[in-house]
């Protein structure tokens, strides 16, 4: 077994959730950021808080506002530094 030493570093990367600082992995992909960030992404038509579905970009389920773009598919955007996400 590896010690805390030998495993691996992983990098994390930290941006902005509807204005609140937070932190993922690299390679995480924005949906996943916001569901580990206990938020949404969108509210549903009849006022129900709205997450991914299929995780492939067909069902436009997860989109959010990624630095000023509307409607982005954020289970197909992998998280960057200083990257700005506001869902609603």
């Amino acid at each position: 077994m590896a010690t805390r030493e030998q495993q691996p570093r992983v990098e994390t990367i930290t941006a902005t959730l509807n204005g609140r600082a937070i932190e993922a992995p690299a390679g995480t992909s924005v949906a996943a950021a916001i569901m580990m960030h206990n938020a949404h992404c969108r509210i549903g038509v009849c006022g129900e808080p709205r997450g991914p579905l299929c995780g492939m970009g067909v069902c436009m389920e997860c989109c959010a506002t990624v630095d000023g773009v509307e409607h982005v598919r954020t289970c197909q955007a992998l998280l960057r530094d200083g990257m700005e996400i506001v869902t609603g």
